[in-house]
């Protein structure tokens, strides 16, 4: 049938050329007349339908014992495979965004640096020296937080990403910092007026005016005295840090501590025209401390009332119930008071609300800081109040002693507990 089909073909093919007569034209028919006669002498072809396009790949989900491991961590983590974060912990999503999970990671951290690192198929570093590290500023919300991200390559291909808080650290360094910085400029003012000073008087005209001589001489003494306070605060607060996490357990009554600082600060009682009283609102004032490190909190507190409070006022201190098992002892002065913006920043190592006239009441600046240091050695609290034009009240909350507390009666509790000055809240 093929072959008659071929035939007939070539033979219409011939007829077309005589009717043209064409000779050309009866070779082109009898070309495709032979080329359909191979044709359909083929076996007929079994058509295929195109291949399927492949879905998109989805990433595993980490295994049980890694998910439960992330959860556990309270820092960000996340499990980035084939560019996609798999998995991340609440710690995460609440940095980053609760849509993390399942997309982009560089969607997920929109940070160049991190992009650069987490996109490659294989990090600088990762294979030949362990986790990468390196340091971003302005994830989250707070663009002023500095964190580290490390990225650790696991098993399976994939990459442990760990996001450690660096703030913190920061801030303590630059303390340290600023600290070294403010202690050598303390030192220095009044060095350098000594010297001055010295200079002077070794000049013969003026070695030979007593009258000049002895105010130099009497300048130079305030100042030597000055640099001498401030190296004994700053021992103290050195031995007090190194300290910090043996708890005192000395029982130490504190109505005599009063009464010793009240003896050693006689002199500047009676320059300030002030009088230092006493309250006593409960009869179980003995706690759990170390004696000289608690005289020297009486002593800074009382002090720093008298240099700013009001001159030729009272400076009273208060021994009441703190609730549950602490005593609380309360220093409260009548003067210019403080603006609450300075309040949390007190206790700052030479922070001062004014400086010019802190340096001319002689503060060294680190009086507060020790007391702070000092209570947080005992597990105390520090409660500073203060109301401008009314007057201060810091507040220091010890733990009571023991034999103190077994030895109060319910009349005693019920009498010291109520004790909350109007004026100074």
């Amino acid at each position: 049938m093929r072959g008659i089909g071929a035939t007939a073909l070539a033979a219409a093919g011939g007829g077309l050329a005589i009717w043209f007569g064409a000779p050309a034209i009866a070779a082109l028919l009898a070309l495709l007349a032979g080329a359909a006669a191979i044709a359909l002498a083929l076996p007929p072809r079994e058509t295929t339908p195109p291949p399927e396009p492949e879905p998109p790949a989805v990433p595993r989900a980490p295994e049980p014992g890694l998910a439960e491991l992330l959860r556990a961590i309270d820092e960000p983590l996340l499990l980035v495979r084939d560019r996609r974060v798999i998995a991340a912990n609440a710690a995460a999503r609440a940095l980053l965004g609760s849509h993390i999970e399942g997309v982009d990671v560089r969607l997920a951290i929109r940070h160049p640096a991190a992009a650069e690192r987490l996109t490659g198929p294989d990090p600088e570093g990762e294979s030949e020296d362990g986790p990468v590290r390196i340091e971003l500023v302005g994830l989250g919300d707070d663009p002023g937080r500095q964190w580290a991200m490390i990225i650790a390559p696991l098993h399976d291909g994939s990459r442990l990403v760990r996001l450690a808080d660096l703030s913190q650290a920061r801030a303590a360094e630059q303390t340290r910092v600023d600290f070294v910085a403010n202690a050598s400029h303390e030192l220095r003012t009044p060095l350098a007026t000594i010297l001055g000073f010295i200079e002077t008087l070794q000049d013969a005209d003026a070695a030979e005016d007593e009258k000049t001589r002895n105010r130099f001489l009497g300048i130079m003494m305030s100042e030597a005295t000055r640099m001498r306070g401030l190296v004994d605060d700053l021992m103290s607060l050195s031995r007090i840090e190194a300290d910090r996490f043996a708890v005192p357990r000395g029982e130490i009554d504190l109505v005599p501590l009063i009464e010793e600082a009240k003896g050693s600060l006689a002199q500047l009682l009676a320059e300030r025209g002030a009088t230092l009283v006493q309250e006593r609102e409960t009869a179980a004032t003995a706690v759990l401390g170390d004696r000289s490190q608690l005289l020297q909190l009486i002593t800074n507190l009382v002090v720093n009332s008298l240099k700013y409070g009001r001159a030729g006022s009272d400076v009273r201190v208060r021994i009441d119930d703190g609730g549950g098992e602490l005593v609380r002892l309360s220093v409260i002065d009548e003067g210019e008071g403080i603006a609450p913006e300075h309040l949390p920043r007190l206790t700052e190592r030479f922070y001062r609300v004014d400086t010019g006239r802190s340096r001319a009441a002689g503060g060294t600046g680190l009086g507060l800081a020790i007391v702070k240091h000092i209570v947080l050695r005992h597990r105390g609290r520090l409660d500073i109040r203060s109301t401008p034009g009314v007057g201060t009240e810091v507040r220091v909350y010890l733990p009571r002693s023991p034999g103190a507390l077994s030895s109060k009666s319910h009349d005693e509790v019920t009498k010291a507990s109520p004790s909350e000055p109007i004026a100074r809240s």
